[in-house]
């Protein structure tokens, strides 16, 4: 890896890794939708440097060009009152908390350079179908071919899911008991007022 490549890495990383921080600490949900973005194309990129131009497209086009966009349009149905509630912690809690996770994050990596190989082994070549739509394709509908069924079906009851979640708890008249159906109604018909205006206005 050339120090190019190396800055390359770095940099979407570093997008991936601050768009995530965005997406869980940001009390806006706009803002955390665009840092979910930000990691989305973060991670496209370094799909891209991993040779899998295929799945750097399918990852922009799915998940920031249709997820993205659908959490955007829910964001705004719920309106501007939809925003977290403001931290009880205070600011000092906030920042040891930040500063343990760094910590902890910086002592991983430590850790892991030490015990690495002073001379790590050269990573054989990637073949040259490696992450092609035809060998992608291949892989889905041979070796995952159940679990790529499965999650269609998954799919589907999200939809359903979401369709029921969206009609909320309105019944259909034609779907009550017939006890329930023979209910007077508290309020008078159109009909029953119409005719009771027109006596009033005999008498």
């Amino acid at each position: 890896m050339n120090k190019l490549e190396l800055a390359y890495f770095g940099a979407c990383s570093l997008i991936a890794l601050v768009g995530a921080i965005v997406t869980v600490g940001a009390k806006n949900p706009i803002r955390g939708a665009m840092g979910l973005l930000s990691t989305i194309i973060g991670i496209a990129g370094l799909y891209l440097m991993l040779a899998a131009e295929f799945l750097a497209a399918i990852q922009l086009l799915v998940y920031a060009g249709a997820v993205v966009i659908l959490f955007l349009f829910v964001i705004m149905l719920l309106g501007p009152s939809a925003q977290s509630k403001r931290d009880a912690r205070g600011a000092v809690a906030r920042y040891v908390g930040a500063a343990a996770m760094l910590f902890s994050g910086v002592g991983g990596m430590a850790l892991v350079m030490r015990t690495q190989s002073p001379a790590p082994t050269a990573l054989p070549a990637a073949p040259p179908q490696f992450g092609t739509i035809e060998s992608i394709g291949h892989e889905l509908f041979s070796t995952a071919l159940v679990p790529f069924e499965l999650s269609g079906a998954l799919l589907l009851v999200a939809v359903v899911g979401a369709v029921a979640v969206a009609r909320g708890k309105q019944v259909d008249p034609t779907l009550l008991p017939a006890a329930d159906a023979k209910k007077p109604s508290a309020s008078p018909s159109p009909t029953a007022r119409a005719a009771g205006q027109t006596k009033e206005a005999r008498s």
